[in-house]
């Protein structure tokens, strides 16, 4: 408490003349001064001036320091940044409660953090501790900035960070007002997610709850980086489970509608990761009347690819229900998935693909039937860059359809040369056998069309060579779909004429000899069994 001014101690001395002037008007002069005494300036410093007047004393071993740490900035930055003198003085600064003091050690890990691509050790994570602490702001913001540099250069061990204490401030700073250390703090966390063990120590210290507060960020920085840790949380199943108690399913469904694309590729990946766990769909599902599907379909028709990517990925993960997929084509969503298939980026086109499959595989799904998609699939069999992964699942989703006579009949009208050279050789090659199958089943289901029959007779010889290893696969469903085929195509003179000059009948009367072998062999095996 200060000392009354001269002004207050005027009032004072008028009040003392007052009582002795009139005791009737004690009362009244009572209150006024002491009124105007409280309102005065002078018994009224804030605890935020004195804050600002507290100059905090610098100690004789601060002095030496901060002029050996000068002098060494001056003359021996470039040969030893990281010895064993500028990390004592490192520490006294770091822990000194001098602003400016701690500001010099801040400058001097920025500067490194910029310039050094070599591995920071250990012991000068310890300053960190006390500078991410520091009750002067740009302490904070050069800081937590220095550490996100270390740790996305890979200068910094994530885990050892958890480990040497640091996680908590790191947490803290989420709830600063300031919108760089907001912006900080959470690359620290996204760049620490990463890390398995990291996601259950970030889970455990309630990290969480202020990630989600700041996913709803108006400063694009903040809210990007925020739901960038999000994002790198969900990779753990645990983790998943805190965020969706702690509501994160409604934050993340609006943000796929975020004006910036990496907020809504990061949490569209976010709710992919989520949706691979089928416990979650009802509640993903439920989030605003099932706005999830709806959101998700419109950003397919987005024009950066990896957020058109990663809707597929998404609504993939989503059509484990034969409601479920029925409601994402009632969606139109059959029209963006046609424009994606022809996309020249071949992750969308993948993904796509994946969508596609999916969603043929019930019937009640007849719009993919008379959909464009059909040709779209036969066309991406062409394509040269197809993946393995994406061959299967352009070829699992034309055999699954084709199952169909509507599908087949769109099929054969789209079918040609080069489409019928194509799955002659996908059924022929020995590298892939999923593709190899579904390429076979493809064309058994077509062979009942004449069309069909006419383009195939110009591969007759490529043909009989898919039959014969199909014939003499150890797989039971590749001698079954070779018997089937060869079965439909002996109808034709042409091929029985062929099968017989190549003695296809040999053949299958090898397979037909092992088969009954097969048979007798079980039949005994069950006999032993039941006596």
């Amino acid at each position: 408490m200060g000392q009354l001014c001269g002004r207050c101690l005027q009032l004072l001395r008028d009040f003392a003349a007052v009582v002795q002037r009139t005791s009737a008007e004690l009362l009244h002069g009572i209150k006024e001064c002491l009124i105007l005494i409280s309102n005065c300036s002078c018994l009224k410093q804030s605890s935020s001036t004195g804050r600002r007047l507290y100059k905090p004393i610098l100690q004789p071993h601060e002095r030496v320091t901060a002029q050996e740490f000068l002098q060494h900035i001056e003359t021996g930055f470039e040969m030893s940044p990281l010895g064993k003198d500028p990390l004592e003085a490192l520490r006294t600064l770091a822990f000194s409660e001098n602003p400016g003091l701690q500001q010099s050690a801040a400058l001097y890990y920025l500067h490194m953090s910029q310039h050094m691509n070599v591995p920071l050790p250990v012991e000068h994570l310890e300053p960190f501790y006390a500078l991410l602490r520091s009750a002067d702001l740009e302490v904070q913001q050069m800081s937590s900035l220095s550490l996100v540099n270390f740790l996305l250069e890979g200068n910094i061990d994530k885990e050892l960070v958890v480990q040497m204490g640091l996680l908590e401030p790191i947490l803290e700073l989420l709830e600063s007002g300031d919108p760089t250390v907001q912006c900080n703090s959470c690359a620290c966390t996204m760049t620490l997610a990463i890390s398995e063990s990291n996601r259950e120590a970030i889970g455990a210290a309630q990290g969480v709850t202020p990630l989600l507060a700041l996913a709803n960020s108006y400063d694009p920085r903040v809210q990007q980086n925020a739901v960038g840790a999000i994002l790198n949380l969900t990779q753990s199943e645990k983790i998943q489970q805190v965020l969706c108690k702690e509501g994160a399913l409604p934050i993340l469904t609006l943000l796929l509608e975020s004006p910036d694309s990496e907020v809504q590729y990061y949490s569209c990946t976010a709710l992919s990761n989520v949706a691979a766990n089928a416990q979650h769909h009802p509640a993903m599902l439920r989030t605003g009347n099932r706005f999830l599907l709806r959101a998700l379909v419109s950003l397919l028709s987005s024009s950066v690819d990896k957020v058109s990517s990663q809707a597929c990925v998404c609504l993939r993960n989503l059509a484990t229900s034969v409601d479920t997929q029925v409601e994402i084509v009632a969606h139109n969503v059959l029209p963006k998935l046609l424009s994606l298939l022809a996309s020249g980026n071949k992750d969308v086109r993948r993904a796509a693909i994946a969508l596609l499959w999916i969603l043929s595989q019930h019937p009640r799904n007849q719009r993919i039937v008379e959909s464009p998609c059909v040709e779209g699939l036969l066309q991406t069999m062409l394509s040269t860059d197809v993946q393995e992964d994406s061959l299967h699942y352009v070829t699992s989703c034309l055999a699954e359809l084709a199952k169909q006579e509507g599908a087949t009949l769109h099929m054969v009208q789209w079918i040609d040369e080069p489409l019928t050279k194509c799955l002659v050789r996908l059924a022929g090659q020995l590298e892939h056998t999923e593709p190899s199958f579904q390429a076979a089943s493809i064309i058994q289901h077509m062979l009942g069309h004449e069309k069909m029959m006419l383009l195939l007779k110009c591969h007759v010889k490529e043909t009989q060579a898919y039959l014969k290893n199909f014939l003499t696969h150890q797989e039971i469903r590749f001698q079954q779909l070779g018997i089937s085929t060869f079965c439909r195509l002996q109808e034709d003179p042409e091929f029985s004429l062929a099968f017989r000059k190549s003695q296809m009948t040999k053949l299958l009367e090898q397979v037909r000899q092992q088969t009954e072998e097969t048979q007798e062999l079980l039949r005994a095996a069950i006999c032993h069994a039941d006596s």
